[in-house]
């Protein structure tokens, strides 16, 4: 088992950065970073700070579901990520917790 981190970030599925969905950017700059992964999660219903709610509609149409980037990496790695990655997330939610990593 190995100590690390992992860094949660929430936006919603309608963010961009530029003409691309702000999940993208955020998973390709992971990449330019040296992350060891990255996993985008499109959440079914969920609602943030605005109290809005977001779900799936009739005939799985959005409205602007929530969206999830996971990263588990080393504690010096996850703050460097989040340093690069924080200025891209202005409405968004960055979480970082302590993990274990079992296999």
């Amino acid at each position: 088992m190995t100590n690390a981190r992992q860094l949660l970030i929430y936006v919603d599925e309608n963010d961009t950065h530029g003409d691309v969905p702000l999940y993208e950017a955020i998973v390709r700059r992971l990449v330019s970073l040296e992350a060891r992964g990255a996993t985008v999660t499109a959440g079914i219903m969920g609602f943030g700070k605005h109290g809005r709610v977001h779900r799936k509609r009739l005939f799985g149409v959005s409205d602007d579901r929530p969206v999830v980037i996971s990263v588990v990496d080393t504690a010096d790695k996850i703050e460097k990520i989040v340093a690069a990655i924080s200025p891209l997330v202005r409405e968004g939610l960055m979480i970082v917790t302590d993990c274990t990593i079992v296999s």
